[in-house]
């Protein structure tokens, strides 16, 4: 057996699995490079729609296209071995219907070969996660702050700080996990929120900006290493890569400007004749 053939990548029933158990960890990756460090570590790999930001400077999530996603996916799935890597459908490819979603996912599924999708919704998407999920796609549900939304919210608030506006994001929880999605991210919701809803739906949760008795936890990768010029509250820097990486750019323009690069070592001699 070759060692391609003896790697094993982890699938969505093994994160299904995970409810109750051993914490999962996930994190975003958008190019084989970082997904290739992102996968020694990680049990699952976001291709996030949050590329839209952080390569793209955009604002919003909003104009992210399917073509994008798939790109970066692919490029993602190059990069790893045994993550699950689960791609998200960015918005306008598939809230218009069941068929439209369906055709979204198996495109990103046959063109990247990434094991699962992510859409965002609760209660209003369960009849569509369920139509994928009766056709063989697996899919992460979202709920709590949908950024895809962002012009219907009118801001990137966390939801669900009142006990009474906790009914709907429930509901939500309630029908992803019964649609059949084999996980569930939980943005931004109050603490005891996401601690109740964990304790109270089958499948495993995953926090961002929730709680950590969430099944498991993720983060946007520029987020953690600091190379975003702005981070939520919920963000833990564990690095700060942004000074380290102006500081070798500086260092690289002063030598080309004095000829100081490149050096003897680092140009081409002339062949000696024979």
């Amino acid at each position: 057996m070759s060692v391609q053939a003896a790697i094993r990548r982890k699938t969505a029933p093994d994160i299904r699995s995970r409810k109750n158990g051993e914490p999962i960890v996930m994190l975003t990756s958008y190019h084989a490079h970082t997904a290739a460090l992102v996968d020694r570590y990680c049990d699952v790999i976001l291709v996030g729609d949050s590329l839209g930001n952080v390569m793209h400077g955009f604002e919003t999530t909003v104009p992210v296209t399917l073509d994008m996603m798939i790109l970066q996916g692919h490029a993602v799935m190059r990069g790893s071995q045994h993550a699950l890597v689960v791609v998200d459908m960015p918005f306008g490819s598939y809230e218009a219907s069941k068929e439209q979603a369906f055709h979204s996912a198996v495109r990103i599924l046959k063109e990247t070969h990434c094991g699962a999708v992510k859409l965002e919704g609760g209660a209003r998407m369960a009849e569509t996660i369920a139509f994928l999920v009766e056709r063989g796609i697996p899919v992460m549900g979202h709920i709590g702050l949908t950024p895809q939304s962002i012009n219907a919210l009118g801001s990137f608030r966390a939801q669900g700080r009142e006990e009474e506006s906790w009914a709907p994001i429930e509901n939500d929880a309630l029908a992803v996990a019964q649609a059949g999605a084999f996980s569930v991210v939980v943005e931004a919701v109050a603490e005891p929120l996401a601690r109740k809803i964990t304790g109270t739906i089958d499948i495993p949760t995953i926090g961002i900006g929730a709680s950590a008795a969430c099944d498991g936890q993720v983060l946007v990768l520029e987020d953690m290493l600091g190379l975003s010029p702005r981070a939520p509250k919920f963000v833990r820097r564990y690095g700060n890569l942004g000074p380290m990486i102006e500081a070798a750019i500086q260092g690289y323009a002063a030598d080309v400007r004095s000829r100081a690069f490149p050096g003897p070592e680092h140009v081409y001699g002339m062949k000696a004749k024979a």
